[in-house]
């Protein structure tokens, strides 16, 4: 037997959030181990438990019970105008089934709003375990891209020197079909929250500088940058630069650059 057909009949339990600790504990500790037959038979449950919403039993008494209650409390009045003395009562049997028909009414509209932000929080969670996986999905991606570029004979590679003597050299690889890598290692940050930004230089005469994606090294002085889909093609290309700019960029340099590299 699979190890997962033991959770079979905990899935609808566990949408409405209705297991015991124990059970929800393994459920979840079998779901950690990334079994993707569970995972979307949990998000099955919680799709159909997120229909139950609209069964919700109604927050007031029906039409049919408040007439016939009326109709009786008249009945009752008229009868007690001809038959008692001159006072209106109304019989404790009768207050006792209002009290109990309020009573329903409170705790049914209660549980309705309870299921309610019970399925919320189990959707707002479903949602953030798919964008965290979606997130991973995407580093895996781009690592597996790096990677290729880096270790392609077919990736032309770029050595960016500076005019500060101090500053150390980086070093991009291009490859035309899968895009750039820049690296550093030991690269001083800039100042506050400014950032390093890659330009393109075109070979056309006069041509400006095409803006790319920006960067901060880490507190190591490390980065890597990957540019999935540079903005100029490598035959149209003359150097890469890299300038200190403002948060978030700039679309022309602001600064002489600081480091520059031929593009053979």
């Amino acid at each position: 037997m699979k190890n997962c057909d033991q959770f079979h009949e905990l899935f609808e339990a566990f949408a409405l959030g209705a297991l015991d600790a124990p059970d929800r504990e393994a459920l979840e500790a079998h779901l950690a181990t990334g079994c993707l037959d569970c995972a979307k038979s949990v998000e099955e449950a919680r799709g159909l438990a997120s229909q139950l919403r609209y069964l919700a039993p109604e927050a007031a008494p029906s039409d049919m019970l408040k007439g016939r209650l009326m109709q009786i409390v008249r009945v009752e009045a008229q009868s007690s105008r001809r038959f008692a003395k001159p006072k209106s009562t109304i019989p404790l049997w009768m207050w006792a089934g209002v009290a109990a028909l309020l009573v329903a009414t409170v705790y049914s509209a209660w549980n309705a709003q309870r299921l309610t932000r019970e399925i919320q929080h189990a959707d707002q969670t479903a949602a953030a375990i798919l964008q965290h996986r979606h997130e991973l999905e995407t580093q895996l991606e781009d690592a597996k891209r790096e990677a290729s570029i880096l270790v392609d004979p077919a990736s032309v590679k770029i050595a960016l020197a500076s005019p500060d003597p101090q500053a150390p050299p980086l070093e991009a690889k291009w490859n035309s079909k899968l895009g750039i890598v820049l690296t550093g290692q030991k690269v001083p940050a800039p100042a506050g929250d400014r950032v390093l930004q890659l330009w393109l230089i075109p070979k056309t005469p006069g041509g400006k500088p095409i803006p790319s994606l920006t960067l901060r090294p880490d507190a190591d002085g490390k980065f890597v940058l990957l540019v999935s889909n540079p903005p100029e093609l490598m035959a149209a290309t003359k150097a890469l630069a890299i300038t200190e700019e403002p948060p978030g960029g700039s679309l022309a340099p602001t600064t002489p650059p600081l480091w520059v590299g031929g593009v053979s």
